[in-house]
């Protein structure tokens, strides 16, 4: 049931103020990621106003922030560059169905699958990236050349982002009634305009004038043809939001200490998505930076998202000239304050303390996020660590063995029964010295996959060869349906077997 959260006026008055602070925040953003997709701004700002407004009202986690965001953006280019914006627009409705279906199969489970080192990894490497972001604006264009700026104009735009992140680390130690964010956009922006500063400010990156998005259904043709050109890039698109809002969410349920509903979030990026490519945006998804600032300025109820939405909108229509004013030294002050804070400085102190190889992931899921995207670091991470389970959990398989009072042989295995450790399986029987009859006892094991079989028949094969008989006891009921094939060569002691349960995901 959808809800905004609010049941006083301190409440409401917080969540507005800071989704203000959220909206001014959003502009240069949506402008720059409009520029890195090669769209015109406002297809950027309407992006962030819709994906932002239906984000917040439709999906699993109040005070998450939704926008147009540089992971989708670079996907982006190479779409709009050779086929043209239409596509794009049909390829982010594409996009958001997919997302939906994704929610609606309750896939957004699966984030639950990510390592503590990955997400360390991620925050870490998205802050970097945050960080490298701003640099943009310590250059300008000189005569179609890109230099950086030096002398007076440097001293005074680092000396206005020292002023912004002060006011915003100071503030809250003197009162919290008025977000320090907004105080500190706001001081800054009058201090600039009041003693006529030189410096960039938003308006110069491009106009953010414009009118209400209009309902357009994509001009593409809707043949095959047109579906095999979009279809590898929505699911890319699809893959990149969920993964970059799921992995958000969940940064945002330890920071306010509650749970948002991943499957709610995935329909309701997909709905965003849907909506938004049939308004002339880009798309986009959860923005951890955006949703930092929200959630610092006390936003964290679905109000703030919402309201931060419709500011936007209000700035296009009616205050565009206004928010063209805002120093872009301000804006960059507020992203440094939200790289401090993005940033695990704990993963530093525990560095040396950890396992090497969650050390490893760590640092390579950073350095992949920098230097690729979100989306491609966290698979990159998932599966390394996979792999190092994999293997040290392959060491752990051992046998306990004895002759029990009917002269049978038992062995008591240990640990599980994959395809990591079949190798170290086949080590531990001796068929040649065993007496005739032997048991292997699985109540402390698990036959998890193909491997595993192939490796209990190939073993039952040499008992065979040897004369001997092999018996197979306590088993789970699912391994005994992967081991079906077995036949004549398993037999099974139902008694005490083990009782094994598959997690649901009825809250999720």
């Amino acid at each position: 049931m959808f809800r905004l959260g609010c049941d006083n006026r301190v409440c409401v008055q917080n969540e507005i103020l800071s989704g203000l602070t959220v909206a001014l925040a959003l502009v240069p953003e949506a402008v720059a990621f409009a520029f890195v997709a090669g769209v015109e701004p406002l297809v950027g700002l309407y992006a962030a106003f819709m994906v932002g407004l239906l984000a917040s009202i439709f999906g699993g986690r109040p005070g998450m922030i939704s926008g147009a965001t540089g992971a989708m953006a670079v996907v982006m280019v190479a779409l709009v560059a050779e086929n043209g914006i239409e596509y794009l627009f049909a390829t982010v409705v594409l996009t958001g169905l997919i997302q939906i279906l994704m929610g609606t199969l309750r896939l957004g489970k699966f984030i639950r699958i990510v390592p503590h080192p990955v997400m360390l990894g991620f925050v870490n490497g998205l802050a970097i990236v945050i960080f490298l972001a701003q640099l943009q604006n310590f250059q300008v264009d000189v005569d179609g050349a890109t230099q950086w700026i030096s002398g007076q104009p440097l001293f005074m735009f680092a000396a206005l982002i020292t002023l912004t992140m002060a006011i915003i680390h100071f503030l809250p130690k003197l009162t919290t009634a008025i977000p320090s964010s907004l105080v500190a956009i706001v001081v800054v922006s009058l201090l600039v305009i009041g003693l006529n500063i030189d410096t960039n400010t938003v308006g110069d990156l491009a106009s953010i004038k414009g009118g209400l998005p209009h309902f357009h259904i994509p001009e593409v043709p809707f043949t095959l043809e047109t579906l095999k050109i979009i279809f590898p890039y929505a699911v890319v698109l699809a893959a990149i939001g969920l993964i970059e809002s799921l992995l958000t969410l969940t940064l945002i349920d330890e920071l306010t200490n509650t749970r948002g509903r991943g499957n709610r979030e995935c329909v309701g990026q997909g709905i965003a998505n849907t909506v938004t490519g049939m308004f002339g945006g880009m798309g986009g998804c959860a923005m951890i930076g955006q949703s930092m600032i929200n959630v610092n300025s006390g936003g964290h109820k679905r109000l703030s998202g919402i309201s931060a939405a419709l500011f936007l909108l209000g700035f296009i229509l009616f205050a565009s000239s206004l928010i063209e004013q805002i120093p872009m030294a301000a804006l960059v002050g507020v992203m440094f304050i939200v790289v401090i804070g993005t940033f695990e400085w704990s993963s530093i102190r525990i560095f040396n303390k950890i396992p090497r190889h969650d050390a490893f992931v760590l640092v390579l899921v950073s350095g992949v996020t920098v230097a690729t995207d979100l989306a491609m670091a966290v698979i990159v991470g998932v599966i390394v660590s996979a792999l190092v389970f994999a293997w040290e959990h392959a060491k752990h398989i051992n046998v306990t063995s004895y002759i029990d009072d009917k002269g049978s042989k038992v062995y008591e295995l240990n640990g599980p029964l994959f395809f990591g450790s079949v190798k170290n399986f086949r080590e531990l029987f001796s068929p040649e010295s065993d007496p005739g009859d032997v048991i292997i006892e699985f109540q402390n094991s698990r036959v998890t996959d193909h491997s595993a079989i192939e490796a209990i028949d190939s073993l039952a094969d040499r008992y065979i060869k040897a004369g001997k008989k092999l018996h197979l006891r306590h088993l789970s009921e699912e391994c005994k349906q992967l081991l079906d094939k077995a036949g004549d060569l398993v037999e099974v002691n139902r008694l005490e077997d083990p009782n094994y349960h598959v997690a649901d995901d009825k809250l999720a």
